[in-house]
């Protein structure tokens, strides 16, 4: 069974939310993992890959969209929606409303939660799903 995070965040909005997926992206980068971000829709994804050159200066996180790059380059961090081919990596950065189908490739899958009462109320619906498949589950608060 996998290890799901979820990180409770002080902050509101889609926007919290996307920073904190390209800064927990860059971490899991820098301490040589590969990882997965997972959203909804490709006007999401476009946005993930856009704010991963933007969202911190002198931030560095090698990237590509899930599908666009030549074999002989690929990315240690990939971006994709819906059900795109997505090849396991050690992190799923989940930024969907929804569990992805593809999150039992992944040891580890991180849930970010905002303080919307929307963002709350689908994310504790995760919880419940991932606790009733057995995952082991950790919360904390950033």
């Amino acid at each position: 069974m996998a290890q799901i995070d979820f990180y409770i965040l002080r902050q509101s909005g889609e926007q919290a939310r996307q920073t904190f997926a390209c800064r927990l992206a860059e971490k899991a980068y820098r301490l040589d993992n590969t990882v997965h971000i997972h959203t909804d829709s490709k006007a999401i994804a476009e946005r993930i890959d856009e704010l991963l050159w933007t969202f911190r200066d002198g931030s560095f996180v090698p990237h590509h969209l899930a599908g666009h790059a030549q074999q002989d380059l690929a990315s240690p961090v990939t971006i994709g929606f819906g059900a795109d081919d997505v090849e396991p990596r050690d992190l799923l950065i989940n930024l969907s409303d929804a569990i992805p189908e593809c999150s039992d490739a992944f040891p580890r899958v991180a849930e970010l939660v905002t303080s919307d009462e929307d963002c709350k109320q689908r994310s504790r619906k995760r919880f419940a799903e991932y606790r009733e498949q057995g995952h082991q589950l950790e919360t904390h608060k950033v």
